[in-house]
């Protein structure tokens, strides 16, 4: 519990300093890239073990073509994270995300991306940039964000939540994560029991 205060506070002090609060953008830069997106605020949000809610029922195909499954992972932590290949904050934070994915692997920690703007084109060449080693569901139908939408607001991207090893949702992440907070917040998942108690 002192973690997870720790990191709260860590966060609403970072985002005193940045003075950032979700909002909308949109249009083209300089280079011709889209800047719309949906910023949040880097706010964290965790749950206790007897309030949380899910299990997440997420499914669906990677870019690759395989198809993905998180109740395939049950028993392990499982961190999903809502991206697309020109939102800012998206590649602001994959050198945290592959590095977390690279670091856990042998802790029966799985990242999963969910891309719901992008065609196999971009999202590959987002990938092969940021040598991804996880997969990213290809939701053009939105089924994805709505299956996660259903158990916990997704109201910016990037969003990167954490569900705990029974797949309900431990934390939420609303904006660009930071790499240290994401990883006390996965710690803290695989600290606590099966049973979902720490």
């Amino acid at each position: 519990m002192a973690r997870r205060l720790a990191v709260v506070a860590t966060s609403v002090a970072t985002l005193g300093v940045a003075g950032c609060s979700p909002s909308v953008t949109g249009g083209w830069d300089e280079s011709g890239a889209e800047t719309g997106y949906v910023s949040g605020d880097s706010s964290v949000t965790t749950w206790d073990a007897g309030d949380r809610t899910g299990p997440v029922e997420l499914a669906g195909t990677a870019y690759d073509g395989a198809a993905v499954d998180v109740a395939d992972w049950r028993g392990d932590v499982v961190v999903l994270n809502t991206w697309y290949a020109s939102c800012p904050p998206c590649r602001a934070e994959a050198p945290d995300l592959v590095a977390l994915a690279t670091d856990y692997a042998d802790d029966g920690v799985h990242l999963l991306g969910i891309n719901s703007h992008d065609d196999a084109g971009a999202a590959l060449a987002y990938e092969r940039t940021f040598e991804v080693p996880y997969p990213s569901v290809h939701d053009a139908d939105g089924a994805a964000v709505a299956a996660l939408q259903g158990v916990v607001p997704v109201q910016a991207v990037p969003t990167t939540v954490v569900l705990d090893r029974e797949g309900n949702v431990a934390a939420r992440v609303l904006g660009k994560v930071d790499g240290s907070t994401l990883r006390a917040l996965v710690d803290d998942a695989l600290a606590e029991d099966p049973g979902g108690s720490a």
